[in-house]
Order: C-alpha cells, then structure tokens, then sequence
C-alpha cells in the first residue's frame, strides 16, 4: 500500500486544477447528447416517420458506417444511432486529454519529479489521474441518464445509453494510461492515444458497414471488426432496441486490465522516461530551420496532417450520403431542420451548406490549436532561445500566424476535395460537384481569419489567459454560430460569430461584402496583438 501513498492529495489536487474544465466537458457533453434526442423527437413525430429514418439508416452503408444503424425505430433508437458514436468520440478525447494531464504532462514539465521528493508512492500520480477519470465518467453517466428519463424516454434504454458513454469513457482512460508510459512526451502520449481512437472508429464503421441487415430492415448485426473496438462495445448495448447488458463487462474488464498493464510498465522505467526509446534527429538540420517559418512548420505538421486525415474522412462520408438526403430528410420537419442550418434553396444544397459551415467551424480547431502553442513556445519553449538570435518578435509571431492560416487553408482544401470527390462520384457530376464544395470550404477562410485575429490578440494583449480566450471564441463560434437558429437564439447573438455573416454556400451566392468586412477585422485584430506582444514583458517558466 506504500505505493498509493498521498493518493487521495493528488486527487484533490488534480480536481483543484480541473475545477473548471472538467465541469464543462461534463456538462457540455450531457447538454449535446440531450440536445441530439430533443432534436430526434421533434423530427420525427411520428411511428411512420421513425420507421422510415431506421430503415434508411440500415440500408446506408455509408449512413451506418459512420453513424452506426439505429437499434430499433423509437425515438430514443434513432438518439442513440445519431449521437452514441460521436459522443463516445468526445468523451474518449476527454479521458485521454485528463489522464494525460495528470500524468504524462507532469512529468514532461518536472512537477512530477518534485513532488516524488517528498512522501508519495510511486504509483499515486496514475491512481490519482484514474480516480478522476473514474468520477467524471461516473458524473457523465448520472447526469445523461437523468436528462434522457426527464426528457420522457424508458429508463432502461436511458441508464443503458449512459453506460455505454461512460463506459467507453472508461477504456480510453485506461488506454491512455498505457500510453503514458510508452512515451517521453505529453504530445507523444496524446498522439498514441489519438491514433488509438482513430483506429477504434475506424474497426467499428467497418463493422457497420459489413453488417447484415436484420430481417426487420431497421438494425443491423454488425461485423467481427466492431468487437475489436471500445466503441463497438459500448454501441452492441443497443439501448432502445434488443437491449443487451453483458458488454458492458467488455468494457470494465478492458478497463480493469489496462490499469495493471499500465502499472507493470511503470515499474519498468524512470520518472521522466517512456517505455519507447525517442527517434533520434538528423545530425544536420534542414536549411528551412534556419527560419522562424520554418521552424515552426516543423512543429506544426504532425498536427497538420492529423488534421488533414481527420476532415478528409468526414468529408468523404458526407458527401458520400449526399444523394440520399431528400430519403433521410423526407418529412416536413426534418426538411424544415435542415434548411434552419443551411438556408433556402434544394435540399441537397442547404444539407452541405449546413454541414460544411459545421465542419468549416470545426476546422478553426485547427487554428486555435496551431496558435495556443505560441503561450507554451513563451512559456517553456523555444521562444526565448530564438529570440536571442536575430529573429525579431514580430517575426515570431507573423511565422505563427501565417502557419496557422495556410495550415487552415490546406485543411479546407481537403475537406472540399473529399466532400466533392465523394459526392460527385454517387451523384455522376463530378466535375461540378467539386467546384462548388471547395469553394463552399475555402469561403469559411474568412470568418476563420477573425478566429485567428482573436487569438493573436488574446496572445498579444492578455497572455496568461490567452490559450482559454481563444477556445472560449471557438466554443462560441461553434455554439452560437452554427446552432444560434435552432435554438432560436436573439439575431445580435448569433451575429457574434463571424460565421454568422458569410452566405450560406452553396445554397446561396458569395458576395464580396462580409468578406472583406471579416478580413478587416481581422487584420484589425491581429495588429492589436502584434502591437501588444512587442511591448509587453516575457513571462517565462510561468
């Protein structure tokens, strides 16, 4: 027991720290999910119109593989085929960002070694990360399962649906355990993480797609490749339809056997060290690290090309589903949804103009998490290191920016790519179809660089709480912006997000106007920043 000595201070202080921002990803997620059923239950009213969604669900591969088919054809089998999959994709995010925090990161950053000197056991640090993973799954389940009973839905399927989030929550906490001790970095760790849920989706859409459709025409017996996934595990549940308990003894068993593989490997290694050797540098540099742009490419581009991969996959599925969008929107209220998010027009276009100004939001992500590493780069990076040189701190920062914003262009240009590519190949107009969605996802440059301009100035003028305005803005951007209609929000708030003023392409024209408005905000923005950052002081090792 020596071992978990102070356990219970070092989980104080981990919810001390996350007191904040473990509340919000709490409630943030049980608010979604609780908005995706309202949603449901609004669109489709009625048994004829439940039936109908289910069995398109079912004989979409496409659909299905993404969404995953629905478990029956009641409003809360139609919530759980629309919402599960994604919503465990941004709780597992959760529990690998948190675990990461509390163990990896601290000993990157040397809080790990110092608070070892004093009377700690030396598995108290993972304990106390766990135990907080532990409660804010737990928190999750609570709080989905009584927002989904007050919402009118059975209790069985409701308890079984946060489970399933939980759950799954639980697995990628301790997969994340693991991967915190094979690497040196947090970022490393983070990654392997990542690449570890990119490949749980990936097996459980194959498992959708390569399903045989029930006899019913509604669900769909998945295949061997979702039983190699966390989230195929917590999906064979199948809340609302032929509810089934025993696999959620998959995932608390998986859970169970990455904590003691996770200790046996930290009893192998020193503080501060991975399992994994690091990957030696070239002994010579390349001539682009000689400069600030260079450089920070170099930092940028695994991020980059997560990305890259990420929005090309989505982008491929929905356009993949395009030619059947008046089939899964064929009543009068989901028709109506659909052009509240993408304006007037065919169906077709208000359907990719909604979901591309989605994805187009979602892609400022990128940005925000391009730009935030100016703080760490000030803070316990290479920033004072270069500034030493004759690089200038305007020039830092305009390498940053001007990163970011190519980076950002990179990322739409596959998303309108992969979009148009797919779309264009179920459609037989190829050459249209790609023309008129990358222009959709390149127009989103705009309103992203305000995003942009706000983070330089958030850096520039108020640097300690930078990192949290700039994901403040996104949220908002995100929120406000893309659902500001649906939920009938007042027209001067949804007017904050910049997003808010560009046409809704491809449903309606491009206009020059909101577009050379948004660059000068923007511009305006960014010179605020840069005018702050070269008069204000270093805050170093902060």
């Amino acid at each position: 027991m020596r071992t978990l000595t102070a356990t219970g201070a070092l989980t104080r202080l981990a919810l001390r720290r996350d007191r904040v921002k473990l509340p919000i990803w709490v409630l943030g997620l049980t608010a979604l999910f609780a908005s995706i059923a309202d949603s449901i239950s609004s669109l489709y009213d009625t048994p004829a119109a439940r039936l109908e969604n289910a069995q398109i669900r079912a004989e979409n591969v496409v659909t299905r593989a993404f969404t995953g088919p629905a478990p029956g054809e009641s409003s809360g089998a139609l919530t759980v085929s629309e919402g599960l999959v994604f919503t465990c994709v941004l709780v597992a995010l959760m529990n690998i960002l948190l675990v990461v925090r509390h163990t990896r990161q601290n000993e990157e950053l040397g809080r790990a070694e110092l608070i070892g000197s004093a009377a700690v056991g030396r598995h108290a640090a993972l304990s106390a990360a766990l135990i907080v993973a532990t409660l804010a799954n737990l928190l999750l389940t609570v709080l989905t399962a009584v927002s989904l009973i007050g919402m009118g839905m059975p209790a069985g399927g409701s308890v079984l649906t946060a489970v399933a989030l939980g759950g799954s929550g639980l697995a990628f906490a301790g997969i994340t355990a693991v991967t915190a001790q094979l690497t040196e970095s947090a970022r490393g760790a983070t990654g392997l993480g990542g690449l570890v849920l990119g490949a749980s989706f990936l097996l459980r859409a194959a498992g959708d797609a390569f399903g045989d459709t029930d006899p019913s025409g509604t669900s769909v017996t998945p295949a061997w490749p979702s039983w190699l996934s966390p989230i195929g595990w917590a999906q064979q549940l199948r809340p609302f339809g032929e509810s089934e308990v025993w696999p959620v003894a998959l995932l608390f068993v998986f859970f169970a056997l990455t904590i003691w593989l996770a200790v046996g490997l930290s009893v192998h290694r020193d503080v501060g060290t991975g399992m994994m050797p690091p990957r030696r540098g070239a002994v010579r540099a390349q001539r682009s690290m000689l400069s600030p742009f260079g450089l920070v490419w170099r930092l940028q581009r695994g991020v980059l090309l997560g990305w890259v991969a990420a929005v090309a996959v989505f982008g491929a599925v929905f356009g993949g589903i395009g030619d059947q969008v008046e089939d899964l929107f064929s009543s009068e209220k989901s028709a109506e949804f659909v052009r509240d998010l993408g304006g007037d027009g065919s169906l077709v276009d208000a359907y990719f103009a909604g979901m591309m100004g989605l994805l187009g939001v979602i892609v400022a992500g990128y940005t925000v998490q391009a730009l935030v590493r100016l703080r760490s780069d000030e803070t316990s990076g290479p920033l004072e290191a270069v500034l030493a040189t004759a690089v200038s701190r305007p020039r830092w920062l305009a390498a940053y920016a001007v990163n970011a914003v190519l980076g950002t262009v990179i990322v739409l240009t596959a998303l309108g790519l992969s979009t148009g590519v797919a779309y264009g190949a179920v459609s037989g107009d190829m050459g249209t179809a790609v023309s008129d969605l990358l222009q959709t996802t390149l127009a989103q440059l705009a309103p992203t660089l305000v995003v942009t301009g706000w983070a330089l100035a958030a850096f520039g003028l108020l640097p300690r709480p930078a990192a949290a305005l700039s994901w403040a803005a996104f949220a908002v951007c995100l929120v406000i912006g893309q659902f500001g209609a649906l939920l009938d929000l007042p027209d001067a708030l949804v007017d904050v997000s910049p997003y808010s003023h560009l046409p809704n392409l491809p449903a309606e024209s491009l206009t020059a106007g909101p577009v050379i408005a948004l660059v000068a905000v923007a511009a305006v923005l960014a010179a605020a920043g840069m005018t702050g950052f070269r008069r204000r002081s270093l805050t170093l090792n902060s």
